[in-house]
């Protein structure tokens, strides 16, 4: 009687079909399950289960560990995902008489160290932010950007503020948002602490402050996207880290937006300022930033689709529906069908999008 331990395929591969299913969840613009798929650390318990069906079938668990912030995020669609995972696997590999049986997402353990500090999120050495007063200076919605400046440049900055608040942003420019009543600095502070990005607006001056360079430095340790952008003058110091924005003034909405829209809040944002839009003008600059948006998941272009079927300053804005080409670009359908692998088109009778078959 052979009692020596089958030889099993599936787990031998299982890099392999993990890498296969990343490069589907990119097409189907499933970001979330791409990300755990890519940063987990795999390990299979073979033969979790087995019948004597056709030779022998063997059913095998996937434990799938993910860094804190990643699990978190996860964890109240644990269920949910772990089954999705599970039959788009077994979908994708070819061993015979093999599949994954259970999929099941773990917290990695903890290395050496401060966990508080590794978990990328503590905010102890900062004040913490009320909601109303979070909600006082960047209002109830948008994605919240600190434009650091200094104050000869007010005008312009509260200029592209205003642009900006088109795109679904929302932006603290010390000079025009704090209250006299407030103190100066601790408005500063409770801005820095609660922001989502930060825009260094780096003109001939920008090193003439103290101010600029502390919120630099405020930045830096809250771990935000930071964006220098060049407007006279060259990134120094921490910021020298980055590439600049170079641009100018009237061109700063669209170039900054260009990059921010890569964000998930901001995308996020950005579809809440499609659905709202007010006019025709700003539906054509909403359009602006379509083509940068690289990938779409199903729920975020369920949205843009109903935000142009149901708002008409979006439908008829040549941006969005492509009726005019060559000077506003292909349309909301087009870029649909690029970011998400699925067909997107204009009925032209209803002039609304649906998936075509």
């Amino acid at each position: 009687m052979n009692d020596s331990k089958p030889k099993f395929e599936l787990p031998q591969r299982i890099e392999r079909v993990l890498a296969a299913l990343s490069k589907l969840y990119a097409q189907e613009g499933q970001r979330q399950k791409q990300e755990i798929v890519v940063n987990a650390q795999a390990r299979v318990h073979e033969a979790w289960s087995s019948d004597n069906w056709n030779g022998g079938t063997y059913g095998h668990a996937l434990y799938l560990a993910l860094p804190e912030s990643l699990y978190l995020a996860a964890v109240r669609q644990k269920d949910d995902i772990q089954s999705q995972i599970k039959s788009d696997i077994n979908k994708i590999h070819n061993v015979q008489n093999e599949f994954v049986e259970e999929v099941f997402l773990e917290m990695a353990a903890d290395g050496e160290g401060d966990w508080r500090r590794d978990s990328g999120v503590l905010r102890s050495a900062r004040r913490q932010v009320p909601v109303d007063a979070a909600t006082r200076i960047w209002g109830d919605i948008g994605y919240r950007v600190f434009l650091s400046h200094k104050a000869e440049v007010k005008q312009q900055t509260a200029t592209l503020r205003a642009g900006l608040k088109v795109y679904g942003v929302s932006c603290f420019v010390a000079h025009v948002d704090i209250l006299p009543t407030k103190e100066w600095q601790d408005e500063i502070e409770t801005a820095l602490c609660s922001m989502d990005a930060f825009v260094a607006l780096m003109t001939d001056t920008f090193h003439a402050s103290d101010w600029t360079d502390q919120e630099v430095g405020f930045a830096f340790g809250r771990g935000v996207p930071i964006i220098a952008v060049k407007l006279g003058r060259d990134p120094y110091g921490f910021l020298g880290r980055f590439q600049a924005l170079s641009c100018d003034w009237a061109g700063a909405p669209k170039e900054l937006m260009k990059l921010l829209i890569r964000f998930p809040r901001m995308l996020d944002s950005y579809i809440a300022a499609v659905r709202n839009c007010a006019s025709f003008d700003n539906g054509n600059t909403l359009s602006e930033v379509l083509p940068d948006i690289d990938r779409l998941a199903e729920g975020q272009a369920d949205q843009l689709v109903q935000a142009f079927n149901d708002n008409p300053q979006v439908h008829d804005s040549f941006g969005f529906n492509g009726t005019k080409p060559f000077h506003y670009g292909p349309g909301l359908a087009h870029h649909l069908s690029r970011a998400t692998g699925r067909m997107y088109a204009v009925d032209c009778r209803s002039n609304r999008i649906g998936i075509t078959p």
